[in-house]
């Protein structure tokens, strides 16, 4: 098991920043996976960027060149971070992050990011 928080969300205008930070705990030492997903209005949840426990790095095309991913632990915490710059319209929605464990996915319970134009 392990228990996820996001924060960090919020309104930022096109063109801003934002970094979104997540905190595990419980389980940490099994996950294989973190990452964020997001989910706009009348859209299904999408992948984002996730990263391995190795470091290897994957993003949605639409993020790459804007969007950074990484990680820390800190004792009984792993921490998964999403440096977010030059915001568009198109990157709002709900931000989730997400844990994977044997393949077994564990959700926060997201955080809103809203750019306007």
């Amino acid at each position: 098991q392990v228990q996820l928080v996001e924060s960090g969300g919020g309104l930022v205008q096109a063109g801003g920043s934002l970094r979104l930070s997540c905190a595990a705990s419980g389980s940490i030492f099994s996950i294989n996976v973190m990452g964020w997903y997001r989910q706009a209005p009348g859209k299904q949840r999408e992948s984002v960027a996730t990263i391995t426990s190795g470091g290897n790095t994957n993003y949605a095309d639409s993020v790459k060149g804007r969007f950074t991913i990484s990680i820390s632990r800190d004792n009984a915490k792993k921490m998964v971070y999403l440096q977010m710059n030059s915001l568009k319209p198109e990157d709002t929605g709900v931000y989730y992050c997400t844990a994977i464990i044997a393949g077994r996915p564990y959700w926060g319970q997201g955080t809103q990011v809203t750019v306007s134009s």
